[in-house]
């Protein structure tokens, strides 16, 4: 009987050897990479997740802020203009702002004195607004271009195991006094508290203090099987994730979001790309290579050989560079634009 490729497994001492080459404190309080990469490997790579930008067709953006220019840009909205929009590397971006890339950059010292608090985005020269890189989340062409290429560098490409961490809004069901997915306001529109922080707050944590004081939390269903959601977890400093043992090859599919277990298909519009979060962590069963995405980082770092980090930092499709072990990934460990 064919195994499937993916699945859940409470045998988490399968993970369990990552935890003595982490920072004891983790994410909260590790200030090297190890907060989420283990240590002793013989090299490492760190990718950079692409930002966004955009800019109107044939005009410019309304003017800035808009608290003082509401009717230049409820006129523009009325206008709806056409929008030129892509994907750019941290290279393209530092180059547009007259910053240096290299390998412990941070975003917002690419960026510099142009990012704005409140506003939508540091804006160049040229008129492109930019769109912060995505935090814990490798886009997945790129975790399918990654796997392809450290697949060639592991015995075991057939039989790995993949983390998710077990803090994304709905992914595991839990004790309750409301929907895990979804929180219904007073005029009955529904909101998604995976993508409004605020709305994930209540949905998860609001309790009416004067009206429901007997009333017991019951079961909240979330994205992966009740078995899952009970069961064992992979208990990292400060992360704790839901494991999987896995055919690594999935991951190499650009398919691969429709095949995993946590595809959240109530996410998905008709006709449109499966929803699926990116791994949190990536290893073959013979620890060649690690790939890690920290939840609060905008970079995926790789623990490997020294064949496996070059052929990665030289794959065309990741804007990826080499890094030091030990290396400050933390808000202020870029050192060369401030």
């Amino acid at each position: 009987m064919a195994r499937t490729p993916m699945e859940w497994t409470g045998d988490v001492v399968a993970g369990a050897w990552l935890r003595d080459r982490l920072d004891p404190d983790g994410p909260e309080g590790g200030a090297t990479m190890h907060a989420w990469v283990p240590r002793g490997y013989e090299a490492y790579a760190r990718i950079f997740h692409p930002a966004d930008r955009d800019r109107p067709v044939g005009r410019s953006w309304p003017p800035l802020p808009y608290g003082r220019h509401h009717r230049e840009w409820a006129a523009f909205q009325a206008d709806a203009p056409q929008i030129d929009a892509e994907r750019v590397s941290w290279a393209t971006v530092a180059e547009a702002f007259g910053t240096t890339m290299h390998a412990q950059a941070q975003w917002h010292g690419v960026v510099g004195s142009r990012e704005v608090e409140g506003e939508d985005g540091p804006r160049d020269a040229a008129g492109w607004r930019y769109s912060d890189p995505p935090t814990g989340e490798l886009p997945s062409d790129l975790v399918a271009a990654a796997t392809q290429t450290l697949l060639a560098h592991t015995t075991t490409p057939a039989d790995g195991f993949v983390a998710l961490w077990e803090g994304w809004g709905g992914l595991v069901g839990h004790l309750g006094y409301g929907p895990s997915r979804v929180l219904f306001t007073a005029a009955g529109d529904a909101i998604d508290p995976t993508t409004d922080r605020h709305a994930n707050f209540l949905a998860t944590s609001a309790r009416d203090q004067f009206n429901d004081v007997f009333r017991k939390p019951s079961w909240q269903p979330g994205i992966l099987d009740d078995e899952v959601s009970r069961g064992a977890r992979l208990r990292l400093p400060n992360r704790d994730h839901v494991l999987f043992h896995a055919d690594l090859t999935l991951l190499a599919d650009p398919a691969w979001p429709w095949q995993v277990p946590w595809r959240d298909t109530a996410l998905e519009a008709p006709g449109g790309a499966a929803s699926a979060l990116s791994p949190s962590l990536v290893w073959p069963a013979d620890h060649a290579w690690v790939l890690a995405t920290e939840v609060d980082a905008d970079s995926t770092v790789i623990a490997g050989s020294a064949a496996a980090i070059r052929a990665v930092c030289t794959d065309a499709r990741l804007e990826a560079w080499s890094i030091d072990e030990g290396a400050d990934l933390s808000w202020g460990g870029d050192e060369v634009n401030g």
